[in-house]
Formats: structure tokens, sequence, C-alpha cells
């Protein structure tokens, strides 16, 4: 992407998994950027590599943001609470990637190949989507604009790096002590990743799905604009460093091939179609890893519906890149290119008092 004015951008959580392949995705992307500020709940004196310079880190104070273009956030829910009313305040918009804005009717929820018309009403903030709903809307939008959605089950099988550095390192220190006859240690999940799977990811709620499921539920539809779609999920955390899959059954309006499935699928910007099972082809976690697209396969008849209106595919993308960092600046660069971009003290940020 090329701009003639370019922008001061922030990025919050800079030293966290997700904040500096923000990062790296703004340079990659070739954002157009006048000055980086990075920015963390702590300096201490640190730097981080930006190219071929070392850039401070800055304690992320409401008074970091003056000045600020876009801010992009990554640093959890009560940062976000606290920092994004102040940042928008001053003239910033906030793109966020924590759940504390998602399901704010004030506040659009944004996936770039899907609902990029909903930016325009935002009002200095705009929300990022949970990494396992970002992957699975795009397809969903390809089967609702040809045939129409009745209800949708997906069953994730999520990356630890989700969960951040900790988990990685945690995974790896399984898969030693493992491999050494060990006993595994676990801190970060309630029990050992390493070779098992854990049917828990965030808190469990009252009705006995967790908040990583309800995001799914939830978010999709706001962003697919679909209030009433059936929607269940249940996500599972898997010993895999890096890309989420996704199994998932939906039911259609209409009845479609899967021929025709996979041609919607492929049409989608961003979206790659790999299926073809007599070649053991199909989307895998460890090549979508590093990857911006959208990989969906094993398309196909599911015969418990009546009617050809059944589906079942397969859907694996890169969490840190496509279902946070990359998300994030792609719609940062349709602000941009759109103009949307808020002005200076034109308009009041959600959550943020009036004088």
């Amino acid at each position: 992407m090329t701009h003639s004015n370019p922008l001061t951008v922030a990025v919050v959580g800079a030293t966290g998994v997700v904040g500096r392949t923000m990062v790296d995705v703004l340079l990659e992307r070739d954002f157009p950027i006048a000055e980086l500020r990075l920015l963390a709940s702590r300096a201490d004196g640190r730097t981080a590599r930006v190219g071929d310079r070392d850039v401070p880190i800055e304690v992320a104070t409401p008074e970091a943001f003056e000045g600020v273009d876009i801010a992009l956030f990554s640093a959890g829910g009560d940062v976000s609470t606290a920092l994004a009313p102040e940042a928008a305040r001053r003239g910033a918009t906030v793109i966020d990637n924590s759940s504390a804005w998602r399901m704010d009717p004030a506040v659009p929820l944004v996936g770039s190949q899907v609902n990029p018309d909903d930016l325009e009403w935002h009002e200095g903030i705009v929300a990022n989507p949970n990494c396992s709903t970002m992957q699975l809307v795009p397809p969903l939008m390809a089967l609702r604009d040809s045939v129409g959605l009745e209800r949708v089950v997906v069953d994730t099988y999520q990356s630890v790096s989700g969960t951040g550095a900790e988990a990685i390192a945690e995974l790896e220190g399984q898969v030693r002590a493992h491999a050494a006859g060990e006993a595994k240690q676990s801190s970060v999940y309630p029990h050992p990743i390493g070779f098992n799977a854990l049917p828990e990811i965030d808190a469990f709620l009252d009705n006995g799905y967790t908040k990583e499921e309800w995001k799914v539920v939830t978010e999709s539809r706001k962003i697919l604009h679909l209030p009433d779609l059936r929607v269940s999920c249940t996500a599972v955390r898997v010993p895999v460093f890096v890309s989420h899959s996704e199994a998932v059954h939906v039911e259609t309006s209409r009845p479609l091939t899967p021929a025709r499935v996979r041609e919607l699928f492929a049409a989608v910007p961003g979206v790659v179609v790999e299926d073809d099972p007599a070649a053991h082809r199909y989307p895998l976690a460890t090549t979508a890893a590093g990857r911006d697209e959208i990989f969906v396969g094993r398309v196909r008849q599911d015969p418990s519906l009546p009617g050809d209106r059944g589906l079942a595919f397969w859907v694996v993308s890169d969490n840190l890149r496509k279902g946070a960092a990359t998300n994030a600046v792609e719609l940062a660069e349709l602000l941009v290119e759109r103009g949307w971009v808020q002005a200076r003290s034109r308009r009041t940020p959600a959550g943020a008092a009036t004088a």
C-alpha cells in the first residue's frame, strides 16, 4: 500500500506476540508511516528492532496518543477499556484486537473481506474480530450471499500462540519433558497441553459455553448482519504452535453442491481452496503458518440434513496474522483509502465523556 500522507501509528502491546506481528505486517505491507510509536505497560529502557533500527518501547499512557492518527491495540481488554477512549479522544482511530468493544453496538466489528462498509460509522474505535471468528466468517459470507444460512456448527482446534508467548514456551517445555521421560509441568493451562486436547478456552459461562465459544456465536452474527443466525461452537486448545483449524457444519437455506461451494469460496479475496483428498491435499496448520490467507478444504455434503442443504468443510488460518494482526492492518488500510480516519476533534469517541 502507498499513500501520499504518512501517518503517526501507535502499536499498543508491542512486546506481545500479536503486537510484534502487527509491526511486521505494517512493514511488509508498506503502510504509510511517518512515525511509529511502540507502547507497552512498562518500558524499562527496552527497545524493539523495526526494520534496520531500534525503536524505544514507551509506556502506554493517555498522553502517549497525542498526535497519533491510528492506534493498533493488542494488550488485553482491561488496557483497551481504559486507553482506547483516551486515544480516540485525542484524535486517533483505534483498531482494537481485544474483546472489550466487539459487542458494543456503537462500535463496528469488521472483517476486512466481509463488512468493510461498517467502518464508515465508527466513532473513534473499531473492533477486530476474535481469531477463530475471523477465519470463519469469509466462507460463511459466501454461502450467505449465494443460498442463505440457517445454522452453523463449528468445532475449533486452536493453537497455543493464541494464548501468548508463555503458552508457546510451556508447550516447548512439555515436548522436551516428554522426550526425556519427565513429568510435564503446566501453569498457563489447567492441564498439560503437550500431546493433549483441552476443551476449555477462556472462562466458562453460566450457559455451559466458554467465552471463546460464545465469541464465535455473537461475533459471527454481528459481522454477517444475521442477528438470528443459529450458531453453536466447541473450542478446543491443541498442541499446535501457530494456526487455528475449524471443522464447520452448515445448514443452508437452499441446496448447493460441493463443487459450487468450492467456486464460491475461491472467489472470496484472501480465501484459498485446497481440496484434493485423493492427493492428501487439504489445509494444514503448518502450511498456513506465516501466511495471510484463509485456507478451506474437505468440502462435502452433510447427509444428515435433507434436500442437499447440509455442508461440511475444514478451515485453517494463521491466528497471529489474518486472525489478528493482518486483519487489523487491512482495516487501517481501508480507513485510510476511504478517508475514514477520524479528523481531530470532529467526533466523540465511543465510551468517552463529552466536554
